[in-house]
């Protein structure tokens, strides 16, 4: 009974082996997808970025191109294998703050339905950056 009750009505069980597989399972796959489906484009094209960046007014738009697109590669990579997480996940939160409010909402005034990735790469971002990479990731070995 009481694990009936946990199951309908508990709440989370740090440390408990699901718990960590489904994080680990999540970071993998957020990582992987901002990685290869957004990043890796952006690192082999910089121009689409870089010219976003102008556009939007950056300083230095050479330089805020190579980094938002470094933080959706290498970021990704990282946020997967669970290295440097927290660093990684910072990076994420504040390049997806800058397209999804600078770009998307502020510069475009798209649709949500637009923006939604960046919104949901920030949200996942930042649980990361909070729970750090759990027991299955990199940094637990680098811990010891």
């Amino acid at each position: 009974m009481p694990y009936l009750r946990w199951l309908l009505f508990g709440g989370w069980m740090p440390g408990s082996v699901p718990a960590e597989l489904i994080l680990t399972a999540v970071r993998v796959f957020t990582g992987l997808s901002l990685a290869l489906a957004h990043g890796l484009d952006k690192v082999r094209n910089p121009e689409t970025i870089i010219g976003m960046a102008e556009t939007m007014g950056a300083p230095l738009p050479t330089a805020a191109g190579w980094l938002s697109a470094l933080a959706e590669f290498v970021g990704g990579i990282l946020l997967a294998l669970g290295l440097l997480t927290r660093p990684a996940a910072l990076l994420i939160c504040g390049n997806m703050v800058v397209a999804g409010v600078g770009w998307h909402v502020i510069h475009r005034g798209d649709p949500y339905g637009t923006m939604e990735p960046a919104f949901l790469f920030l949200a996942l971002a930042a649980l990361y950056l909070v729970l750090g990479s759990g027991r299955l990731g990199v940094d637990r070995f680098l811990r010891r």
